[in-house]
């Protein structure tokens, strides 16, 4: 503050009067928060002191090993930083390196099928579904419901009722006021079904964008976040619970 900001206006102002115009500054090191306030204050007194028009809303570039916890914290403080410098922490994500994705087979020759286990995370949902979301009157998700395939969809304005695929006590009742189907074929395989086309990645960014700014803050916050609920329809819970009793072993005690 005392010898690079001084000296950046020095050099924007020589600029402005030979007819450029100097974009901002990028601050790389220190406090983020504190610096970027201060040379904002700086800038508008340059402003107002040499009648530069703009110079107050100099652009203030921000890096340095940048992450989510640091963007979490400049928010908080309040700071005056236009854009973020990511680099690290953008290409490699050190909270979860690598993604873990797993494909379960649910119907084969048009049988469902179910795979069994002690875990009961890896316990699979059975059959072709169908998926939709239900939003509430204020127009936050509320939750989302898994049917199957040849099952009516939700309505809106109709009571359904919401199961957890394996707790038998967690469940409710949703009237929603909007539903949203989500499934949309893009690899039909064999199937026959008409393929829609993929749209282009800005526009699936985009669409990720707003499914965010549709969420409660309390499903995004930071800190122990609130789970969003995904649930199945009473036809595919008692379906699941039955073939689930079908195809599992029989223990025998002599």
């Amino acid at each position: 503050m005392k010898s690079g900001i001084p000296n950046f206006c020095a050099v924007a102002l020589a600029l402005n009067d030979l007819g450029y115009k100097a974009k901002g500054i990028r601050l790389d090191s220190g406090d983020l928060a504190y610096l970027s306030i201060e040379a904002r204050k700086f800038f508008r007194a340059i402003e107002k002191e040499f009648g530069v028009c703009g110079f107050g809303d100099m652009t203030i570039t921000a890096s340095n090993d940048i992450n989510e916890e640091t963007l979490d914290s400049l928010n908080k403080q309040g700071h005056e930083v236009d854009a973020f410098g990511i680099g690290t922490h953008l290409v490699t994500c050190y909270a979860q390196a690598a993604l873990g994705g797993v494909f379960k087979l649910v119907q084969i020759n048009n049988q469902p099928r179910i795979k069994l286990s002690e875990d009961i995370s890896k316990v699979s949902i059975p059959c072709k579904k169908k998926c939709y979301r239900l939003y509430g009157k204020e127009g936050y998700p509320l939750v989302d419901i898994m049917t199957g395939e040849k099952e009516s969809p939700p309505k809106v304005g109709e009571r359904i009722l919401c199961h957890h695929p394996f707790n038998e006590s967690k469940r409710a009742y949703v009237v929603p006021k909007r539903v949203e189907e989500l499934l949309k074929c893009y690899w039909p395989g064999k199937s026959g079904k008409q393929r829609e086309e993929l749209p282009p990645l800005s526009k699936i960014r985009e669409r990720c964008m707003q499914q965010l700014d549709q969420m409660r803050p309390d499903h995004l916050r930071k800190l122990n976040p609130t789970p969003y609920k995904v649930s199945v329809s009473a036809e595919l819970y008692g379906f699941i619970h039955f073939l689930w009793l079908n195809e599992a072993p029989v223990g025998e005690l002599q």
